[in-house]
C-alpha cells in the first residue's frame, strides 16, 4: 500500500525552490552568488502600508474576520475592479485568500472534476499544471510561438477545447515570458471560449507591471457572458510589494464566489486580519510608490534587453509585462564546460551555477525547455554583473 495519496503523488517538485535552495546555500557559505530567480520585487513595501498594519495591531485588530476576507476591504476590491477595469462587483463577489496562489488553487479546487481538461498556455507559470493535477484534472498545454511574443492565437485555443474541457487558465501580463494580450487579442480569445461555453481564470497579479504601449484588459470586460464565466485573480505581492503579507483576492459569479468562500472557511479560515488592514490602505492610497517602482523596473528591463542584445549564443524575446525575460539557451546545447555536458535547462542553470555563481530558473519548470528564466527583480548593479558572467560563461563553451 502506497503511503502518500495519488494526487500528492502526481506534484513535481519545484525547480524553483531547487535552484533557490542551493543559491542560498552558496551564498550562505561565502560565495559571491548573483540570483536571476525570486519572483518577486526587491522593493520594501511603502511605508504608508506598513503604518496601517501597525495601527491595526495597536488597535487590538487581531481576531477571527469573516472567512471571505473584512466587508471594508472587499469593497476596496470592488472599487477597484471597477476604477481599474471597468468590472462591477458586489462584496458577496469576492473572496479574500493567502495570496493569489491560494486563489488559484480554490477556483480550480471549486470547478475542476477528476478528468476534466483545464487548457494552459505554454511557456506557463509553473504552479498551474501542479494545482490542476492536485485537483484531479488534466493539464493540456498550447504552445505559443517566439514569432508571436509568446502568445497564443484564437485558432490555437478552439484547436485544443474538446468535449472534456472545463478552464482556460489565461495570465497577462505572463509569468515566466512577459508576454501582455492587447484588447483585442483577449476579446478573440473570449470569443472562443464564449462559444465553447468554458470557464476561464484570469491571472491577472501583475496587471500593473507593463512597460510598452500594449495595455493589460481583463477578460471579464469582454462581456457579460464571459463576465459570468470568468474568475478573475489579483493580489498585493507584485503591484505593492507585499509577498510576505499573503493576500490575494478573487472576483467570480456568485454561486463560484460563495463555494469558495464555504470551502475556505473550513481549509484555512480567514487571511491574516493585520495584513487586510494593509491592503485596505494599499487599495485605498495613491498609487505614487508603484509608479516609481515601475519605473525603475522599467530602467532595468532596457538595460537588460540592451546587454542580452549583446550576447553571443543568446536572445530574448522582448517582455512587455511582469519582471522577468525567457533567455533562449538551445543554442549551446551539445557544448560543454569542463567535463559537464549541457543538454538540457537544467544542465545550463546547473552549470552556470557552479561555473559563474549566477541562478536562473530551467525553462523546462515553465514547458520551455530551451530557455532560462532571468527575473530583473534584482539591483541593476546586480543584474548587469550577473549578465556579464552569463556572457563570458556562454563564450566559454565548448
Amino acid at each position: 500500500m502506497e503511503i502518500l495519496a495519488r494526487r500528492i503523488r502526481s506534484i513535481s517538485p519545484s525547480q524553483t525552490l531547487a535552484i533557490s535552495a542551493k543559491a542560498k546555500a552558496m551564498k550562505a557559505a561565502g560565495e559571491n552568488v548573483i540570483s536571476f530567480g525570486a519572483g518577486e520585487p526587491d522593493f520594501s513595501t511603502p511605508e504608508h502600508i506598513v503604518a496601517a498594519a501597525i495601527e491595526a495591531l495597536e488597535k487590538g485588530q487581531t481576531k477571527y474576520t469573516p472567512s471571505a476576507g473584512l466587508l471594508e476591504l472587499r469593497r476596496a476590491i470592488c472599487s477597484k475592479l471597477k476604477r481599474d477595469n471597468g468590472l462591477e462587483y458586489e462584496p458577496s463577489q469576492i473572496v479574500v485568500s493567502n495570496g493569489a496562489k491560494h486563489s488559484i488553487f480554490n477556483v480550480c479546487y471549486a470547478l475542476v472534476d477528476e478528468g476534466d481538461e483545464v487548457v494552459i498556455p505554454s511557456p506557463y507559470w509553473l504552479t498551474y499544471p501542479e494545482i490542476v493535477k492536485s485537483c484531479g484534472g488534466v493539464p493540456v498545454y498550447i504552445k505559443a510561438s517566439k514569432k508571436t511574443g509568446f502568445k497564443i492565437t484564437p485558432e490555437q485555443l478552439k484547436a485544443a477545447i474538446t468535449p472534456k474541457t472545463k478552464l482556460f487558465i489565461f495570465n497577462s501580463p505572463c509569468n515566466p515570458t512577459g508576454a501582455v494580450y492587447s484588447e483585442q487579442e483577449v476579446r478573440a480569445l473570449a470569443a472562443v471560449c464564449e462559444e465553447a461555453g468554458i470557464f476561464v481564470l484570469s491571472d491577472e497579479i501583475y496587471e500593473k507591471l507593463v512597460y510598452g504601449e500594449i495595455k493589460p484588459f481583463s477578460f471579464a470586460a469582454c462581456s457579460d457572458k464571459m463576465k459570468e464565466r470568468t474568475i478573475t485573480v489579483n493580489g498585493v505581492s507584485k503591484t505593492y510589494a507585499m509577498t510576505g503579507w499573503r493576500i490575494g483576492y478573487l472576483a467570480a459569479p456568485k454561486d463560484v464566489a460563495r463555494a469558495i468562500d464555504s470551502f475556505q472557511s473550513h481549509a484555512t479560515s480567514n487571511p491574516n486580519s493585520i495584513a487586510q488592514y494593509a491592503t485596505i490602505k494599499a487599495l485605498n492610497s495613491s498609487e505614487a510608490a508603484v509608479e516609481e517602482m515601475v519605473a525603475r523596473f522599467a530602467r532595468r528591463r532596457l538595460a537588460m534587453i540592451e546587454r542580452i542584445s549583446d550576447i553571443k549564443n543568446a536572445y530574448c524575446i522582448i517582455p512587455e509585462g511582469a519582471f522577468y525575460a525567457m533567455l533562449v539557451v538551445s543554442g549551446v546545447y551539445g557544448k560543454s564546460f569542463g567535463s559537464k555536458r549541457i543538454e538540457n535547462s537544467v544542465d545550463f542553470a546547473d552549470t552556470l551555477l557552479d561555473a559563474a555563481k549566477v541562478a536562473v530558473v530551467p525553462g523546462v519548470s515553465f514547458g520551455a525547455d530551451d530557455c532560462v528564466r532571468l527575473s530583473y527583480s534584482l539591483s541593476m548593479q546586480d543584474m548587469l554583473e550577473g549578465l556579464e558572467r552569463i556572457d563570458a560563461f556562454l563564450q566559454s563553451l565548448q
